[in-house]
């Protein structure tokens, strides 16, 4: 980012809190490069105004990146961008811009389910959400960014927060277990692992896909768990961008390249193993789905580093 001539000392105090506004925009817009403009753009306006009568710098920067991300989201849904991705993961390319450690990063700090469900909030519910339960800003700050009142804010907050930790089926100690059997499973899928997978799936388990999901040739369904295990193993490269995540209730996964939506998996476990599961891949049904995360990285784990 190119500094403003002549005034080093603003520019590093710029910079030591460059790290966590990229983090506070990235969630907010869920893309690198967005997030880059965003601060690019705060900067550009600190730089206009200037520090002084600033009390407090890092509030400061951080309200004014979240009215550019807010923006941001606006336009973004006045151009009705599709949330959900369109091609196979195997054809998706990479974002440009985006390195593979950060995208790595990513993954492990901010979650590819969590990113997916942020995409399904409203602009001023992702906003709210972001700063007070990811990042702990206090509701009359966040009321300042939305232009809302203090009772507002915090109602979009936890509208907010309703839709990301959803509604789950099963009690604590089955969900746990469920997800467990989840987690196997991806991880067996992963390591293309046929013995791994058997162990997992029922001896009568069934897989269903949505056409779009599947490349030409494969059968929308599948029996047994041999040639779901098979199955499985074809196309284990999917894998990798797969999530465990909360589907319609129960444990289930997302699979979604650069935190893009392309596919949801609908589980059913019983007895310790998985007895089915539904590839979902038209849009039109993704985006009826109820969708929420098991877990919410707090905002020790939010941090990505600044792009060098």
């Amino acid at each position: 980012m190119d500094l403003l001539a002549g005034d080093d000392e603003l520019a590093r105090r710029f910079e030591e809190r460059r790290a966590h506004l990229r983090s506070v925009a990235y969630r907010m817009l869920g893309s690198l490069s967005e997030a880059d403009d965003a601060v690019q753009e705060t900067w550009l306006r600190l730089g206009r105004t200037g520090a002084d009568g600033i009390d407090n710098l890092s509030g400061w920067l951080t309200t004014v990146v979240s009215r550019v991300c807010l923006d941001m989201l606006r336009s973004r849904a006045a151009r009705r961008e599709e949330p959900y991705g369109h091609e196979a993961p195997e054809e998706a390319g990479p974002v440009e811009g985006r390195a593979p450690e950060e995208e790595a990063l990513l993954a492990e700090s901010v979650g590819v389910a969590l990113l997916v469900v942020l995409g399904t909030l409203s602009p001023l519910e992702r906003v709210a959400f972001v700063l007070h339960d990811l990042f702990a800003v206090p509701f009359d700050r966040i009321a300042a960014v939305v232009d809302r009142s203090q009772p507002a804010a915090k109602k979009l907050a936890s509208r907010a927060r309703h839709k990301v930790r959803g509604a789950p089926a099963a009690s604590g100690a089955e969900l746990e277990r469920h997800r467990g059997i989840v987690e196997a499973f991806l991880a067996a899928a992963r390591g293309g692992d046929l013995g791994a997978l058997l162990e997992v799936l029922a001896p009568d388990v069934v897989r269903r896909a949505d056409p779009a999901a599947l490349p030409a040739g494969v059968p929308a369904e599948l029996r047994g768990a041999r040639a779901v295990a098979e199955g499985t193993v074809a196309l284990r490269h999917r894998a990798r961008f797969a999530a465990v995540a909360l589907v319609d209730g129960r444990v289930g996964a997302v699979v979604a390249p650069h935190g893009r939506l392309l596919f949801a998996l609908a589980i059913a476990v019983r007895d310790d193993r998985i007895a089915s599961y539904e590839v979902i891949a038209a849009p039109e049904r993704l985006r009826l789905l109820p969708l929420a995360v098991l877990d919410v990285p707090g905002a020790d784990a939010a941090v990505i580093p600044p792009k060098r």
